[in-house]
């Protein structure tokens, strides 16, 4: 089967009856043209679905409008928020986003970031801190400008927008040791530095009250089917284990709905479970679920303004833009 040929600014000027150098001006600015020909140059556009083509245009400008988005998980609910305050900036901005997925792993971002680069999009965020030596060296060879987000804690290649991932589960853990919780356990799962940020934020917390750190991680992303079954494995090694630190909202609304299958009581005198971002199906569970709230939203809106203020030229930026979070003790605590 042969290709079929792509519409070009000829064949909108024959359907119209115009020169090619009017339909070109009317791509630039419709203003350029007559108000009378607008109507028909659209109508002939629409109808035989052309795509203009930038390369010329990033040639001749150095802008191509497109922003890279790179996301270690598409079924993690923490980036739908991201990405709606993102596009909440760079849509107005007139600005195009290219999101790629690289399931947590260097090699596949590095990758991924490399096929962006040859697109020559204007800016990267990326939802990682640590990266591999070819992408450093990718990044720094073209220029592109790069605000890293959701952690505020790694040191950035350029800048970083987000929370303390180490604090936030430090005081939510502290909280519960204050509420009289002993025995808290701590649930990881395949990730990203945050997660270990996370553990490391539990464990100052526990051993600040003299008690031991009851790690339990594992090789699968997080996951509600995964806080659903790391429950068994928890109780049959320490059944004492009275609270759970999750790594995030989907593990510990496995985790309770396990507890719902078990009948086991939460909160007290059984089990307290916390989460982490604050997602609606927690708080919209019963119990409703404690959670760390984060401000997704804000860090995705944050990010695209400072990306596109400093494509722009601003020179004096903040390298840690550090959003907060707030303690939430929902009715699993």
């Amino acid at each position: 089967m042969s290709k079929m040929r792509r519409t070009t600014l000829q064949d909108i000027a024959d359907i119209v009856g115009m020169t090619k150098m009017t339909v070109s001006r009317f791509l630039k600015d419709p203003n350029l043209v007559a108000e009378s020909s607008r109507k028909d140059i659209q109508t002939a556009i629409d109808k035989l679905g052309y795509i203009p083509n930038k390369a010329p245009n990033i040639l001749s400008k150095g802008r191509s409008h497109a922003i890279g988005v790179l996301f270690p998980s598409i079924s993690n609910h923490v980036f739908d928020e991201v990405l709606r305050g993102i596009e909440s900036v760079t849509e107005p901005a007139g600005y195009q986003i290219m999101i790629a997925h690289y399931a947590y792993s260097p090699e596949l971002e590095e990758k991924r970031i490399s096929s962006l680069l040859g697109y020559h999009i204007d800016g990267l965020i990326l939802s990682e801190s640590v990266h591999s030596p070819n992408t450093h060296r990718m990044i720094k060879s073209s220029g592109v400008t790069v605000t890293e987000i959701m952690d505020t804690c790694t040191p950035p290649i350029q800048q970083a927008v987000g929370f303390d991932n180490l604090a936030a589960a430090k005081q939510m853990t502290l909280n519960m040791l204050e509420k009289g919780y002993k025995n808290i356990a701590y649930i990881g799962a395949k990730g990203d530095i945050r997660d270990l940020l996370r553990r490391q934020g539990y464990e100052e917390a526990v051993l600040s009250y003299q008690l031991t750190p009851l790690i339990f991680r594992s090789p699968e992303f997080s996951s509600i089917r995964l806080g659903s079954e790391i429950l068994d494995d928890i109780l049959s090694m320490d059944p004492k284990v009275d609270g759970v630190i999750c790594t995030n909202d989907d593990v510990a609304m496995g985790v309770l709905l396990s507890c719902k299958k078990k009948g086991i009581n939460v909160p007290k005198p059984e089990l307290g479970v916390t989460g982490m971002h604050g997602h609606d199906m927690g708080q919209l569970y019963s119990p409703a679920l404690a959670s760390v709230i984060t401000p997704r939203f804000l860090i995705g809106q944050v990010a695209a303004e400072q990306l596109l203020a400093r494509i722009d030229g601003l020179q004096n930026i903040e390298t840690y833009i550090d959003l907060g979070f707030t303690l939430h003790d929902g009715e699993s605590i």
